[in-house]
């Protein structure tokens, strides 16, 4: 790899490209690779003047990406999908997060502790992608969503965890490395809480932070050669992140850029954001970054058959590329 970096160090004299990278949520240790790889110089090392634009709840990064705000952006691969099914050319060119950390949360005392007692339940679920997993895993069970009566009444959940604290839902819509440890920050204690995992347990699982840009970008060599030096850099600095000896320095280049209203804006919450945001990253055999086909077309099965009214209408065609992965690491 030291070859890499020193053949690709530009001279004094030279420009670097800019390429702008559009975030899902706000910045925080869910993004800690790119953060770290831009503190660390692997961008400027690879010849890019990268900007990091972070997200929030106004947001939608397929959207920023369309309108040519950005170059790349990260999100979920549902919300890329529908914005691919509505007809924006977006490809996904590499897969950060091999893993889900959505999770449903359920108190115990409202006696949830298998899938069955979700029926007469109230649960809260975020409608910002986190959704359409959960429709599915509801289809599997045979229980119904809407309706007069329906078998769960599903509300629609804010950013906080209010509706299980103070107890208006039963179970709410957790990331493992985020709202679970609100809960728990909050009072409640784990032998209080009974936890399905997506990922593990439920089998609805759909990919999440993965990297996208457009088709259009894909056609320009000199572009696909950018975003090729943009892949490898973003994976050393996931690699550098992720590592046990180096996660107190990735923490605090996160908190360089967290605001108050960051998920956790403080060291401690954000180490073990980091720590579990590690998990889900890790576990691919090609390495990081490397999308799965048999992950992505679980993932199209889970969005085919989320509800009646599908997030996608028909399987997409041309959604992903491992052409920039191996243009970064093969060639």
């Amino acid at each position: 790899m030291a070859a890499f970096w020193l053949a690709a160090a530009p001279g004094p004299a030279v420009a670097r490209d800019p390429l702008v990278l559009q975030l899902k949520w706000l910045a925080d240790a869910q993004f800690a690779g790119y953060f770290v790889a831009d503190a660390k110089g692997f961008y400027r090392k690879a010849g890019l003047d990268v900007t990091i634009k972070p997200g929030g709840p106004d947001i939608a990064p397929m959207q920023v990406l369309a309108s040519g705000g950005a170059d790349v952006a990260v999100d979920w691969m549902a919300a890329a999908l529908a914005a691919r099914d509505a007809g924006t050319p977006v490809v996904n060119i590499g897969q950060v997060f091999q893993h889900s950390g959505l999770q449903l949360t359920c108190r115990r005392d409202r006696l949830v502790r298998r899938p069955a007692d979700l029926k007469g339940k109230t649960v809260a679920v975020r409608f910002d992608g986190n959704e359409y997993p959960f429709l599915a895993w509801m289809a599997k069970l045979g229980l119904t969503t809407g309706g007069d009566k329906p078998d769960v009444t599903v509300l629609r959940q804010g950013a906080g965890v209010e509706l299980l604290i103070e107890g208006r839902a039963a179970c709410i819509s957790t990331m493992s490395y985020n709202e679970y440890w609100q809960v728990i920050d909050a009072g409640l204690k784990p032998a209080q809480l009974h936890v399905f995992r997506y990922d593990d347990d439920e089998g609805v699982a759909t990919l999440e932070d993965g990297l996208y840009t457009l088709s259009s970008q894909l056609g320009d060599p000199a572009m696909q050669d950018r975003l090729a030096r943009f892949l490898r850099a973003t994976v050393a600095g996931w690699r550098f992140a992720i590592a046990p000896g180096n996660q107190d320095e990735a923490v605090r280049i996160v908190l360089r850029h967290a605001t108050a209203d960051a998920p956790a804006s403080n060291p401690k919450e954000a180490k073990r954001m980091l720590r579990e945001v590690a998990k889900l990253v890790a576990g691919n055999r090609h390495g990081i970054g490397h999308l799965d086909p048999a992950a992505y077309e679980r993932t199209v099965d889970v969005l085919l058959s989320s509800s009646a009214s599908p997030v996608i209408h028909r399987r997409p065609e041309g959604a992903w590329t491992h052409a920039v992965w191996e243009r970064a690491f093969t060639r």
